[in-house]
């Protein structure tokens, strides 16, 4: 569990969003994420407006370490041992705590779209089940004698908010539908090598992770598909522009098609892609 801070409940979610955002240590970040979602989902906190509750910040709070490195400057990571097993935990954990910070900016930035209630309910469940994340792989680095901050983690995550801060369709499609879709492609083999390692603390760490993916991602295509049917453009093209616009990588084979589908990602968005070079 988090660690409680005497922090004032945000007078509304929106001015708690950069609160969060801006939390430079993780504990309070995880806590303030807590905090805000409870006191949302009793329905004691208005949705607010960016214009009234402060601008969003333009990089989010991070510890002093770990060191931040470009993606093609990290070690590469893997499940065998106990160093592999915690450089493989803690990168997930930076993911992690970056998806808190990607969340909340979705909530706070876009709040004067004029979006249902139910837009806000979805976001800031995932908020609060990304802050569970981190805090869960953060607990399985200690019974490993080991700390987020012990290693290195890449800065690229962050410039896919920036480059979409603009475009909420783009945001959407970038964070939900391509990171976070990767993530249905990737954790599957994951979860198969710690089981068969013996590793069964971190393989349900990994499965808990897994299952929330996908209704993150199938957030991600329900509300895309909500704003093309607004502006009357057809979500796979719209999708595709959009990726060769701001992704800055490849979209690499195997898909998990079949969770991606359920997600409500079908082929059609991202097989036409997957020979994107970076």
């Amino acid at each position: 569990m988090p660690q409680e801070f005497d922090a004032a409940t945000p007078v509304t979610l929106v001015a708690g969003a950069p609160q969060i955002i801006a939390a430079s240590d993780t504990s309070q970040k995880v806590a303030l994420a807590y905090k805000t979602s409870r006191t949302w989902f009793k329905r004691d906190l208005a949705i607010g407006s960016p214009s009234l509750d402060g601008p969003m910040p333009e990089r989010p709070g991070r510890p002093d370490k770990p060191k931040l490195l470009a993606p093609r400057d990290m070690p590469k990571r893997a499940l065998g041992g106990v160093q592999g097993r915690v450089a493989l935990i803690h990168s997930l954990a930076h993911i992690e705590l970056n998806a808190v910070d990607l969340t909340w900016d979705l909530i706070g930035r876009f709040a004067d779209r004029k979006l249902p209630r139910s837009y806000y309910d979805d976001w800031v469940r995932v908020g609060l089940e990304e802050a569970k994340h981190f805090s869960m792989l953060e607990d399985r680095l200690a019974q490993l004698d080991a700390a987020y901050g012990d290693l290195p983690a890449h800065d690229g995550l962050w410039q896919a908010a920036q480059e979409t801060g603009h475009d909420l369709a783009a945001r959407l499609a970038i964070i939900l539908l391509v990171l976070e879709a990767r993530g249905l492609d990737i954790t599957p083999p994951m979860i198969e090598k710690a089981r068969s390692l013996g590793d069964l603390d971190t393989a349900k760490c990994l499965e808990i992770i897994y299952r929330d993916e996908k209704n993150h991602v199938a957030f991600g295509a329900k509300w895309f598909r909500y704003l093309c049917d607004r502006i009357g453009k057809r979500p796979e093209p719209l999708f595709q522009g959009y990726v060769r616009t701001h992704f800055r990588g490849q979209l690499k084979p195997p898909f998990n098609d079949r969770a991606r589908s359920e997600a409500g990602l079908t082929p059609g968005f991202y097989k036409p892609l997957a020979s994107i070079k970076g």
